[in-house]
């Protein structure tokens, strides 16, 4: 008896949404454990040791930059919890991790190969993603430029081609930005539009990520009081 080619689509769909919904999950219970081990291990008297608490602070800047990098996975909860912990001493080196975070984001997207991205979306059945793959992977980045600018709605062009570089640093520091993959997400996204420049793109970063550890390593703020 032959196969039903209906069922065998379905299967095919149900069978790729689950590898990719079981990646994410991992990735997400991860990001948990982490937030999880952070606050047993800040409550531990061990904690109070100085090398341990300099030895404990430079892994969790380490994780918060990994956490950072992975899209909607709000990873600055960490760095804002380092800074009620520490204080202001901490903000420049929150900084250097979340730049240091985002510009493994935007690199990974710059360099994954398509093929792989393809095969994601093809075990997602994603068709018209996978259209849109095969008809970008030819271009080169001037010409991926001159398509966006072709494609966007005219009040969206200037921005969207010309100011890009402004309206990711908006997008980066705009609440509730989660929703749109988070930093990391919105950096993975530029990096794989490849119409983004590395160098111009950290830039864009070192300025983007700043005005908050400026504004509590400058002023003095202790974010601690805000949340007693």
């Amino acid at each position: 008896m032959a196969n039903d080619p209906k069922a065998t689509g379905l299967r095919a769909r149900c069978g790729g949404a689950c590898r990719v919904a079981v990646r994410l999950s991992v990735v997400l219970l991860l990001a948990f454990g982490l937030h999880l081990l952070m606050g047993w291990i800040t409550g531990l008297a061990l904690f109070e040791n100085e090398r341990v608490r300099i030895g404990m602070l430079v892994v969790f800047l380490l994780a918060y930059a990994l956490l950072i990098s992975v899209p909607f996975v709000p990873g600055i909860e960490i760095g804002l919890s380092l800074m009620v912990m520490e204080g202001a001493w901490i903000a420049p080196f929150i900084y250097i991790s979340t730049v240091a975070g985002l510009t493994l984001a935007y690199a990974a997207g710059e360099w994954v190969p398509y093929a792989r991205l393809r095969r994601v979306f093809d075990d997602l059945h994603l068709r018209k993603a996978c259209r849109l793959l095969d008809a970008v992977e030819p271009l080169t980045r001037a010409q991926r430029l001159e398509a966006l600018h072709a494609r966007a709605p005219v009040w969206l062009r200037p921005v969207a081609s010309r100011y890009r570089y402004a309206l990711l640093a908006i997008l980066v520091n705009m609440p509730g930005n989660v929703l749109l993959g988070g930093g990391g997400g919105l950096l993975f996204t530029a990096g794989l539009s490849r119409v983004f420049l590395p160098v111009q793109t950290v830039l864009t970063i070192l300025f983007a990520v700043a005005p908050v550890p400026l504004a509590v390593g400058l002023l003095k703020i202790d974010l601690g009081t805000l949340f007693d």
